[in-house]
């Protein structure tokens, strides 16, 4: 077992299956020492929990566990393309969407939940630059969604 499927397990975490594209893309691809992600939903064993607004039908809390959830989501697809997270030697940057409510402005700390689990899966390698960014609307009615970009240590 690897050491980050090792941690996982410590944090009673199991990576997901990678969610299938919506439409043509890649969950992710890899250039040179580079893996970027295609943005992640939420996704659940194939389903959104929720849709709504940040802010509206949707709370923070709500919603920072469901970016969790996509940076869950992200590490999958980070492993479809390396066989290995051990590979990660940082998390470089993600970038967070929220579809927000006309008046949310707590972006930052939905997308928190996607740096802290990074943070609590990877350690050190798992701190990074980052965006949040409020919008009108995400795929499906989602109400989060996070890209990754990961660089992979020489091998």
């Amino acid at each position: 077992m690897s050491a980050v499927d090792a941690r996982l397990a410590e944090l009673g975490l199991t990576l997901p299956a990678v969610v299938p594209p919506l439409a043509a893309y890649q969950p992710a691809v890899r250039s040179g020492v580079y893996v970027y992600t295609s943005g992640q939903l939420p996704m659940v064993d194939g389903k959104l929990p929720v849709t709504g607004k940040v802010g509206a039908e949707v709370t923070a809390e709500e919603a920072k566990e469901l970016a969790r959830t996509c940076a869950l989501n992200a590490l999958a697809a980070v492993k479809s393309v390396t066989g290995d997270l051990d590979r990660v030697a940082r998390v470089v940057k993600v970038v967070g969407f929220v579809a927000s409510a006309s008046d949310f402005t707590g972006q930052p700390g939905v997308i928190n939940g996607a740096s802290e689990l990074l943070a609590e899966v990877l350690g050190d390698k798992g701190v990074h630059a980052r965006s949040a960014v409020g919008v009108a609307v995400l795929p499906l009615d989602s109400p989060v969604e996070v890209e990754i970009q990961v660089e992979l240590t020489q091998a």
